[in-house]
C-alpha cells in the first residue's frame, strides 16, 4: 500500500507542484461554485430556459475558438507564470463585478452574457498556459502522474464546489457564491508567486516567433496525434455539455431544488475523481486503442444516464459517466502531449483546448435547443450516441491504417513487393517521427 501511495502521489514531492496544486484546489472549487450559481441565476432570470443556458455556455466557450491558438503561441514565447498570474487576477475582477450586481439585485440576463464572454476570453489565454506549465513544474517523466493529480484536485474541487454552492445558494443566494469565487482566484496568484523559478523545467530557449500554423502542421502531420484529436473534438462538442444538461435534468425532469442539483453534479464529479486517481499510476504514453475504448465507454454511460427513470439511478449512472469522462480526457491528453515535440507543446495543447472546449459553443447551442424542444434527456442521449459513434469511426480508420498493403509482383524481377511499409515500421514512425 505504501508503494502504491508513493507512486500515485510522486509529483507532490516537488515543492512547486505542491504549491500549484494547493492554489488550484481552492481556485477551481470557487470556479465550480460559480458555475452552479451562474446557471441557477440564469434559470431564475429566464423561467428555466434551456436556450438561454445554452447561450451562456456558448459565450463562455466562444473565445476559445477565436483566441486559444494565439494564446498557445503566447505560452510558447513568454513566461507562463506571468500569464497565469495576470489571467487569475482578471478572472477574479470579473467574478467580483458580477457578484456585486447580483448582490444589489441589479443583475440582468445580458449582464450574465457579458461576464460569461469576459471570463471565456481570460480562460482562452489561461488554459493552454496552465496545461503546458505542468511539464515545467515536474518534467516530462512525471507528466502523466502530475496530469492525473491535476485532474484529481480538479475533481475534488468539483465534488466540494457544487455541493457547497447548492447549500450556500439555498441559504444566502447566488451573489454570495460569486463573491467567494472572486476571492478564490487569489490562491493561485499567491501559489505561483511563491514558486522557485530555478527549479522549473523550462525549455533551453523559447522561439521568438511561435506561428500558429506551425503548430497546426505539426499536429496534422502526425497521424498518432490527429486521430485522438478528432475524438476529442467530437466528445468535447457533443458529449461534454454537462454544465447545460445537468441543471436542466435536475430542475425540469426530477423537479429538484438547488441542493439536489448540487448533489447530481457531485455524483458526476465523484466518478471523475475516482478516474483521476486511477490514472495517477499511468507511466508512459497510452495506446490509441485505449483512447478509443475510453471514448466508447463514456458514450455508452452517458446514454444510459440520459435514459435513467429515477433521480437515484441518474445519480448512480452520472457517477459512472464522470469516471468515463475523465478517463477518456486523461488518456487523450497523455497520448497527445507526450507525443508532441516540446517546442510545439504550447500550441498543440492550445489545439487540444480548442477542439475539446472551443467547440462547446456549437454543441451547447445545439443541445440547448434540443433540450428545450425535446426535453432535458435529449442532450445526454445525443452526446452519448455521438461519442460512441465517433469512437467506432476512429477505430475503423485506425484498423485500416494499420492494415499492410496487398503484395504485387514487380514487373522486372517477378518478386512479390508491398506498396506500403509494414505496420511495425509505420508504428515506429508514428511514435518517433
Amino acid at each position: 500500500m505504501s508503494s502504491f501511495l508513493a507512486g500515485a502521489f510522486q509529483s507532490l514531492t516537488i515543492r512547486n507542484f505542491r504549491l500549484f496544486a494547493a492554489g488550484q484546489l481552492v481556485s477551481v472549487a470557487g470556479t465550480w461554485m460559480m458555475v452552479v450559481a451562474q446557471d441557477w441565476l440564469v434559470l431564475d432570470l429566464t423561467g428555466d430556459s434551456g436556450t438561454a443556458l445554452g447561450v451562456v455556455t456558448a459565450l463562455q466557450f466562444a473565445p476559445l475558438l477565436l483566441f486559444t491558438l494565439h494564446a498557445g503561441g503566447l505560452a510558447d514565447r513568454h513566461d507562463k507564470r506571468r500569464l497565469l498570474i495576470g489571467a487569475n487576477i482578471a478572472s477574479g475582477v470579473l467574478a467580483l463585478l458580477l457578484g456585486v450586481l447580483a448582490l444589489t439585485g441589479e443583475a440582468r440576463l445580458w449582464h450574465v452574457y457579458l461576464f460569461a464572454l469576459g471570463l471565456g476570453t481570460v480562460n482562452a489565454v489561461e488554459t493552454p498556459a496552465r496545461m503546458s506549465f505542468v511539464t515545467e513544474l515536474v518534467g516530462p517523466d512525471l507528466l502523466p502522474n502530475a496530469s492525473a493529480l491535476s485532474a484529481a484536485y480538479f475533481n475534488c474541487a468539483r465534488v466540494a464546489g457544487p455541493a457547497l454552492a447548492g447549500l450556500l445558494i439555498s441559504w444566502f443566494g447566488t451573489a454570495t457564491v460569486m463573491l467567494l469565487n472572486a476571492v478564490s482566484y487569489l490562491a493561485t496568484v499567491v501559489a505561483v508567486r511563491r514558486m522557485r523559478a530555478d527549479e522549473l523545467h523550462r525549455p533551453e530557449r523559447r522561439p521568438r516567433r511561435a506561428a500558429v500554423l506551425d503548430g497546426v502542421r505539426h499536429m496534422l502531420g502526425r497521424r498518432d496525434l490527429l486521430l485522438p484529436m478528432i475524438l476529442v473534438a467530437v466528445v468535447g462538442m457533443l458529449g461534454f455539455n454537462f454544465q447545460l444538461t445537468l441543471p436542466l435534468l435536475a430542475k425540469t425532469v426530477f423537479h429538484t431544488d438547488a441542493a439536489a442539483f448540487g448533489l447530481l453534479t457531485t455524483a458526476f464529479a465523484a466518478g471523475s475523481l475516482l478516474a483521476a486517481f486511477t490514472t495517477t499510476l499511468r507511466r508512459g504514453r497510452p495506446a490509441l486503442g485505449l483512447v478509443i475504448a475510453a471514448a466508447a465507454g463514456f458514450g455508452l454511460l452517458e446514454t444510459l444516464a440520459g435514459l435513467a427513470p429515477t433521480y437515484p439511478l441518474a445519480a448512480l449512472l452520472l457517477l459512472g459517466t464522470g469516471f468515463g469522462s475523465i478517463y477518456f480526457a486523461q488518456a487523450a491528453n497523455h497520448r497527445i502531449q507526450l507525443g508532441t515535440d516540446p517546442a510545439y507543446r504550447g500550441r498543440v495543447m492550445a489545439l487540444y483546448t480548442l477542439v475539446f472546449q472551443g467547440t462547446t459553443p456549437l454543441g451547447a447551442l445545439l443541445v440547448g435547443v434540443l433540450s428545450e424542444r425535446l426535453g432535458a434527456r435529449s442532450g445526454l442521449l445525443v452526446g452519448g450516441a455521438a461519442s460512441a459513434l465517433a469512437a467506432g469511426a476512429v477505430l475503423l480508420v485506425h484498423l485500416r491504417g494499420d492494415r499492410p498493403a496487398l503484395p504485387r509482383t514487380d514487373a522486372t524481377t517477378g518478386d512479390a513487393t508491398h506498396d506500403a511499409v509494414t505496420p511495425h515500421i509505420r508504428h515506429q514512425r508514428e511514435e518517433h517521427p
